[in-house]
C-alpha cells in the first residue's frame, strides 16, 4: 500500500512537472518576438529581426530590412556552394545567421543611433559574432556619419587623433574591469586608427539630459580588440574632451552625462 501510494504521488509530481515545463516553455516562445524576415532551407537558417522603435519608422524599418535581407541572401548563396562542394560540412544540420538592428539612442529627435548585431554559425569550434552601427537622420530619411559634428575629420587629423586618445584610454579602463588587462596593448590595439573609417563603429550614446547625447560609444566586436574569450567591448568618449572640435550642430546635439548603467556590457 504504501508503495503504491508512492508511485500515486510520484507520478502526479512528474505529470506536475511536465505541465510546468510545457507551459514555461510556451510563455518563453511567446515572449520571443518573431523575426521580421526569416528562410530555412537545407543548407541555411537566417532571419532579421528589428526593435519596435526601428519599425515605427518606415523609411528606417525598410532601410534595415533592405540591408538585412541582402546579407542572408548572400549568405544563403554562399552555404549553397559549401554545401555542394563539400556535404560533410553540414553534417550537424544548416549553418544558422542571425541579424538584429537596436535602438541605441534618439538625439535631437532625429538623429537615430542603431547597433546592428550579427550572429553566425558554420559548425566550427564555436559560433562567431559581429558588430556594425547605423547613424540615421529621420528629417533627411537617410544613413549619415558623424562629419557634420565636427569641424574635421580628416585621416590622422587633430580630431581623430583626440578620438583615438580617448577610444584607447577607454579600453583600457574596460579590460581592466574584466581582469584582461594584459591585453591592452599596442598589438591588439593597432586596428583603432586615426581614420573615421578606420576607428571602429560609432554611436551617439544617450545622455542624462533629454534629447542630448553624451559622447560616442564605439563598438568592437570579438576578436577586434582582445582575444574571443574577452568578447564584445564598447569604448566610450564624453563629449567634453571632443568640445574644440565641435560644429554648431555638434555642440547642439551634445550635453549631459552618460546615464547610470549604460557601461554596464556591450550595448
Amino acid at each position: 500500500m504504501r508503495n503504491s501510494a508512492f508511485v500515486t504521488f510520484a507520478g502526479i509530481g512528474l505529470a506536475c512537472a511536465v505541465v510546468c515545463f510545457a507551459s514555461f516553455n510556451t510563455a518563453f516562445a511567446a515572449a520571443e518576438p518573431k523575426p521580421d524576415f526569416a528562410i530555412k532551407t537545407k543548407s541555411v537558417e537566417a532571419s532579421v529581426s528589428l526593435d519596435a522603435k526601428i519599425k515605427a519608422n518606415a523609411a528606417l524599418a525598410a532601410d534595415c530590412l533592405t540591408e538585412g535581407k541582402a546579407w542572408v541572401a548572400g549568405y544563403s548563396h554562399d552555404a549553397d556552394i559549401e554545401r555542394k562542394q563539400d556535404p560533410q560540412m553540414f553534417r550537424n544540420g544548416a549553418w544558422s545567421a542571425d541579424r538584429k538592428y537596436e535602438t541605441r539612442s534618439v538625439v535631437d529627435g532625429h538623429y537615430v543611433s542603431i547597433v546592428r548585431s550579427d550572429y553566425t554559425n558554420t559548425g566550427g569550434a564555436h559560433p562567431n559574432s559581429g558588430v556594425n552601427t547605423i547613424l540615421w537622420d529621420s528629417t533627411a530619411s537617410k544613413r549619415i556619419s558623424i562629419r557634420p559634428f565636427f569641424t574635421e575629420t580628416a585621416d590622422g587629423g587633430a580630431t581623430m587623433k583626440a578620438m583615438v586618445k580617448a577610444v584607447l584610454a577607454s579600453l583600457t579602463v574596460e579590460k581592466k574591469k574584466r581582469d584582461a588587462g594584459e591585453t591592452a596593448t599596442d598589438e591588439w590595439f593597432k586596428i583603432v586608427e586615426p581614420k573615421l573609417l578606420k576607428i571602429g563603429a560609432v554611436t551617439l550614446a544617450p545622455s542624462t539630459v533629454a534629447g542630448k547625447s553624451s559622447g560616442l560609444t564605439f563598438h568592437y566586436p570579438p576578436y577586434a580588440v582582445g582575444p574571443y574569450a574577452e568578447g564584445e567591448y564598447v569604448a566610450f568618449v564624453p563629449w567634453e574632451s571632443l568640445k574644440p572640435y565641435l560644429t554648431p550642430e555638434g555642440a547642439k546635439i551634445f550635453g549631459g552625462a552618460r546615464p547610470k548603467g549604460d557601461d554596464e556590457g556591450p550595448k
